[in-house]
């Protein structure tokens, strides 16, 4: 996990600039047909169209260690999150539902 987690995080401190009037957040992408999890950092200047920036495709194709990867994550930034892929799962640890709905573009 260090190696997943220490790529997204220099890539988080690459994109996040902390410019004024515009929102960031992170989405997590479930591709199960490569079983890998994708980040992106998305950038939306107010007025302007969103940015979306890969950040990594973490290959360890478990959510015990996604829920790992995305804890250490929200220590360090306070982003939101989307999620997409993950319709009707659980974290294991938390139990919570990872995404209660489809999207418009899933």
């Amino acid at each position: 996990m260090n190696k997943d987690l220490r790529i997204i995080l220099e890539r988080i401190k690459q994109n996040f600039t902390r410019k004024r009037d515009t929102e960031y957040y992170l989405q997590v992408v479930n591709d199960y047909y490569d079983q890998t999890y994708n980040f992106f950092i998305n950038i939306r200047p107010r007025g302007k169209r969103l940015h979306s920036i890969p950040l990594h495709t973490v290959e360890d194709y478990r959510l015990s260690y996604l829920e790992k990867i995305i804890d250490k994550i929200m220590e360090q930034y306070k982003f939101s999150i989307t999620y997409d892929g993950f319709v009707g799962q659980k974290w294991p640890e938390k139990q919570e539902l990872i995404q209660k709905r489809r999207h418009k573009d899933e």
